[in-house]
């Protein structure tokens, strides 16, 4: 994967338009131009279906719709301009967005929330708003099953218990008790439709089943790595797990893997772990201390799909301040660095840079039948990362071998100079007195 410099993001108007030689001779970096809200780009997240339309959410409050395929096959600097937005009303959200879903069986609806203590849900085409519910507190991230008929929204909210609300009824249906501080993460499993994982600010991470008197299924324990195995070797009639913590610190993240076998939370200790979600052990991948994680909004790592990267393989991408990194999900090798343009190399441990929150990588999106990358920043703008070509692949060996020799010719000028040197200084005759 490498930036795509060519593919451009705008707020400020209202059509796709090509980005003119004009723009880019007065505003020298046409990196400058990618600005898709003013105030910063909160949140992204792309439809499931075509992949066509990515909606951002802004720290201004503002909410917009890109259509993708409108630069997809240009070659040359194109500015995607709004395909919608939202109109600022007494309606919309008044704070900054702090999650943004496609409805997951249809495009054309999506649900966000907002620290203004609302969730909505949008009509995706006039971009309107359908529903509204006030839960009362900020809204840190809600989620909505992908395999369910339920229709419960799940909503990570200031308050200590996990809310669902119904979008059939349209009511805020009951609470889930059990975390001691506010929520900032939750996440449906993808193949079981009543569970539900949940991350607080209390550090411990929870798993539920929305069909039990007792909703909840217990905690997770970073110090236990072989889990609650159960009469049959996965927990059938174990006994729950009621002490203990995922994260020495807030927990701010939850996905689960495509095959919901495992969880992958994030916290404030900096830390990243998977979970083998059969008994609950703590799979203790390393993922080494360059991870950063210092703001209480939600932040969600993204598990590349199967489908692009084939079976037995797993690849996470973290949003790092001023970077994104490529692992390996379960050995926590570092595959590759993506340096986001336009910011200087990533900090270290203790550096100020760690709390520009300008700086910041605030969401990831991958684009469903394609093999490409979106991010947004805290600096408003969104960046697209595409995969290499084969001339881009081939063109940058022949820059490595011309380097190469150009490197091997110099070193060998500089044995030759010191060669001489040292048959000079050995003809000399040295008399000691």
């Amino acid at each position: 994967m490498q930036a795509a410099p060519h593919v451009l993001f705008d707020g400020r108007h209202g059509q796709n338009a090509a980005l003119s030689e004009q723009a880019i001779e007065t505003g020298g970096d046409p990196g400058s131009l990618q600005r898709a809200h003013h105030a910063g780009a909160n949140c992204i997240a792309i439809d499931r279906f075509d992949g066509r339309y990515l909606i951002s959410g802004g720290a201004e409050a503002s909410i917009k719709l890109w259509d993708l395929e409108e630069s997809e096959n240009n070659s040359k600097d194109y500015l995607n301009r709004t395909a919608g937005s939202v109109k600022i009303s007494a309606s919309s959200h008044q704070y900054g967005i702090t999650h943004l879903c496609f409805y997951p069986f249809d495009s054309l609806a999506f649900l966000s929330s907002s620290y203004d203590h609302k969730l909505k849900v949008y009509a995706t085409e006039p971009m309107t708003v359908s529903a509204t519910f006030d839960l009362d507190s900020v809204v840190y991230s809600h989620s909505l099953s992908p395999i369910a008929d339920h229709l419960l929204v799940a909503c990570a909210t200031q308050n200590s218990a996990v809310r669902l609300v119904d979008l059939r009824s349209g009511a805020s249906t009951h609470s889930l008790v059990g975390h001691h501080r506010a929520v900032l993460s939750v996440a449906w499993s993808p193949h079981q439709e009543y569970i539900l994982a949940s991350g607080s600010l209390d550090g411990t991470a929870r798993l539920w089943d929305i069909r039990r008197s007792a909703n909840s299924l217990g905690l997770l324990d970073l110090e236990d790595s072989v889990g609650i195995v159960g009469e049959d070797g996965i927990g059938k009639n174990a006994r729950h797990r009621e002490r203990g913590k995922a994260h020495t610190d807030a927990v701010n993240g939850m996905v689960w893997t495509d095959d919901g076998t495992h969880l992958v939370t994030t916290g404030h200790d900096e830390r990243v772990r998977v979970w083998d979600m059969s008994t609950g052990a703590n799979a203790l991948s390393h993922f080494g201390p360059i991870i950063k994680n210092p703001h209480l909004s939600t932040l969600l790592p993204l598990l590349v799909p199967g489908y692009v990267i084939g079976p037995g393989k797993h690849v996470m991408f973290y949003p790092n301040p001023k970077e994104i990194l490529m692992f390996d999900l379960f050995e926590g090798t570092l595959l590759k660095r993506l340096r986001i343009p336009g910011q200087p190399g990533a900090p270290g441990r203790g550096t100020t840079a760690q709390t520009n929150i300008r700086s910041r990588t605030t969401s990831l999106a991958w684009r469903t039948g394609h093999v490409d990358l979106y991010s947004a920043h805290s600096d408003g703008s969104i960046q697209a990362w595409l995969p290499r070509t084969a001339d881009e692949v081939q063109a940058e060996n022949e820059e490595a071998g011309e380097g190469g020799d150009a490197e091997d010719e110099s070193r060998k000028r500089k044995r030759e100079a010191l060669d001489e040197i040292f048959r000079d200084l050995t003809k000399q005759k040295i008399t000691f007195t």
